[in-house]
């Protein structure tokens, strides 16, 4: 039987989730599968979910239309209601199902590329979608306390409700006034959700914490990947997230194991090779 599955969100054509789901339909010998981009804002994920058929296995969905897949969906993993979004959408008889695998993004591209495992306080550098994941996720293996650095308080709102529902405990500090150095290194993990232009001026202070997770990966290097490498450390990305978090959409979609290695090299290939995107354990 023919099915189909799709990102959505706004931009959506460089996205890089097509390649990753259909080489897995490849590699799982669904021939009749087929996985696409749609355009589409926050205020359209509501019609165009109600708008599909049968044929449909599951969504994608990037921004900014996570918290509007989160209200769409008939119900929820414990971990999207925890972050507050959603980046999954699967077909149930009860009706839509959401969840959110970028959970399994950050700690497996933390774990492979890093080999973290836990501790017990982490500086998160930005206060959207991703870094609301990113607290979950810490918060699952360990992590108690965490730095937020935000430009404007007012945008740490998110976070701080995220971190009530979790139950951890949540500073939030000015970028302006931060010891980006003191954090870093009194850090078990920082994750940098900021443009490179952010980070330019403190990559070397970033490069102190012992494990760091910068989602941004183009252009490539970014300035703290090259500080980082310089201080002799490894350093998780933002593709390492991406294939990360698509596993636990394919075993979502397909309901077959999943062909992560041939997901790896198909990003890889789609990417220039620019990095080796682990698989870990």
């Amino acid at each position: 039987m023919a099915r189909q599955a799709a990102v959505i969100g706004s931009p959506v054509t460089h996205s890089l989730s097509p390649v990753l789901h259909n080489a897995a339909f490849a590699a799982l010998g669904l021939s009749g599968w087929s996985y696409t981009r749609i355009e589409c804002s926050a205020d359209g994920v509501e019609p165009l979910v109600r708008g599909l058929d049968s044929s449909w296995a599951g969504l994608s969905v990037t921004m900014p239309g996570k918290r509007a897949a989160l209200a769409v969906a008939s119900s929820a993993t414990s971990r999207a209601a925890l972050v507050g979004a959603a980046n999954t959408l699967v077909p149930t008889p009860d009706g839509w199902r959401a969840d959110c695998t970028d959970v399994d993004g950050v700690l497996g591209a933390l774990r492979a590329v890093c080999g973290f495992t836990g501790g017990s306080h982490a500086v998160l550098l930005g206060a959207g979608g991703t870094a609301t994941a990113a607290l979950v996720g810490l918060a699952s293996v360990g992590v108690t306390s965490f730095s937020l650095v935000v430009r404007s308080a007012a945008r740490a709102a998110e976070a701080e409700a995220c971190a009530a529902r979790v139950g951890v405990s949540l500073t939030v500090i000015s970028w302006d006034t931060a010891d980006f150095a003191a954090l870093a290194a009194s850090s078990d993990v920082l994750v940098s959700t900021v443009p490179p232009a952010a980070t330019a001026p403190i990559a070397t202070s970033l490069a102190e914490a012992p494990c760091v997770l910068d989602v941004i990966y183009h252009p490539w290097p970014t300035p703290v990947a090259s500080a980082v490498a310089k201080r002799g450390r490894a350093l998780a990305t933002g593709l390492d997230m991406l294939l990360h978090q698509a596993f636990g959409q394919s075993a979502l979609f397909t309901g077959r194991p999943v062909p992560r290695a041939a997901m790896r090299d198909a990003l890889r290939a789609a990417t220039g090779d620019v990095l080796p995107l682990p698989l870990g354990e």
